[in-house]
């Protein structure tokens, strides 16, 4: 047995010469990799120089990509009546979502919810009333009493959820909002923008799928029945593919909307603000989502059968590192170019040790009509750290305490 043992340590002491001399070798002419996130390029063109909306500003966004289809004024600082509401939603899913608060919890009415002009579901002081059914009156009715009253509820006071309301707002980076109120009424200083506007629908759609289900209802009832809920939106009824979101009028924001559609995977998201007529605004968001849906598709994009999901590391604790791909399954094209889409690899043939998770690897192509459009990274999935003296000993230890059992 100790003769055994010798061997075995013999061999793992030259084993570990050599490969200690290699590393040694190695790193006089390693390059370091610098990380390199991949620019990313417009991959769409611009809009058509002639198409126009009849409204003070407006924005069409690709609510996947984020993509910016067509503005006008989109920077443009305005009031924006109930679009507000989008924002007080976004804040309340939010909160369920963290277990704070749940549909079933009754919400009660302060006198201050209950002062609210417009339009409203005539709550009365000291009536409660559950908060899935508050939601209800928000997303179809557009309601001032029951929107104070949640924000009352999830932030204890209608200031203090308003001062939540702009932190996420920089957080989302809307620029050129700031909220003075949970509903969307004329204050001075209540201001936004449609591009902002756009942006916090987004975030809704995107992470509280379920504001669709409360903004696609047309007609509903609470009070058993006693009062009627009609949406305000009425291209639930006139425009295929509409999924939401939010209208609003003021005599200061005029006619408005953030209205939500998708068609054959496309989901678009339309912002008027400052329209004549309710008749004009709906006109110019039906514009807006049929421009969209005319000219622009998501095609799916696929990696190449052979793009590896492992990569050998060299003189590492492993021999190989798992990979990371960061490119979309799913890319905006303009219509009919979809069919030269080409997503091709770039990688090393191997990585030398150490590999830090997340540092970036190689790199994704995208192009079309041998046209590139954007990149996007491929990163180490985990940690490789490179062999060392103390590593290999520790092989060699518990190699020989394996050969004395």
């Amino acid at each position: 047995m100790k003769k055994r043992a010798v061997t075995i340590l013999l061999c793992l002491a030259l084993a570990l010469f050599s490969i200690l001399r290699a590393y040694a070798e190695g790193e006089a002419t390693a390059e370091t990799a610098e990380k390199a996130p991949g620019a990313v390029q417009g991959i769409v063109p611009a809009g058509v120089s002639d198409f126009d909306v009849p409204c003070a500003a407006a924005i069409l966004v690709d609510e996947d990509s984020g993509t910016v289809l067509y503005e006008k004024n989109a920077d443009e600082q305005r009031p924006i009546a109930s679009i507000t509401k989008v924002m007080t939603l976004l804040l309340t899913f939010q909160a369920l979502e963290s277990g704070k608060i749940s549909l079933e919890d009754f919400v009660p009415v302060s006198e201050h919810a209950y002062s609210m002009g417009g339009s409203q579901i005539w709550l009365e002081p000291g009536e409660q009333m559950t908060l899935n059914d508050m939601l209800k009156a928000i997303c179809v009715s557009s309601a001032n009493d029951a929107a104070v009253a949640v924000a009352e509820y999830v932030g204890g006071s209608e200031p203090a959820f308003v001062q939540q309301m702009n932190e996420t707002a920089e957080q989302l980076g809307m620029s050129a909002t700031h909220f003075e109120n949970a509903c969307g009424l004329d204050q001075e200083g209540h201001l936004s923008s449609a591009r902002d506007v756009a942006t916090m629908s987004r975030e809704v759609l995107l992470h509280h799928t379920e504001v669709r289900d409360y903004c696609s209802i047309w007609t509903d009832t609470l009070r058993d029945g006693a009062t009627q809920l009609v949406n305000t939106n009425k291209l639930l009824k006139s425009y295929n593919g509409i999924t939401g979101l939010k209208t609003g009028t003021t005599s200061k924001a005029g006619v408005c909307i953030s209205a939500s559609a998708e068609r054959d995977g496309l989901r678009l998201i339309a912002v008027v603000m400052g329209a004549a007529s309710g008749k004009e605004r709906f006109q110019a968001a039906t514009a807006l989502l049929d421009y969209g849906f005319a000219n622009y598709e998501n095609v799916t994009a696929e990696l190449p059968e052979d793009a590896p999901k492992t990569l050998p590391v060299e003189r590492g604790t492993t021999d190989a590192v798992t990979l990371q791909y960061d490119a979309p399954q799913q890319c905006l094209m303009p219509k009919g170019q979809g069919e030269s889409l080409q997503l091709t690899v770039e990688l090393p043939e191997s990585l030398q040790a150490p590999v830090t998770a997340g540092t970036q690897v190689g790199t994704v192509h995208l192009a079309s009509a041998e046209q590139e459009l954007q990149t996007f990274s491929i990163t180490a999935a985990q940690d490789v750290e490179a062999l060392s003296f103390g590593y290999c000993f520790g092989l060699l230890a518990q190699s020989l305490a394996l050969c004395d059992q």
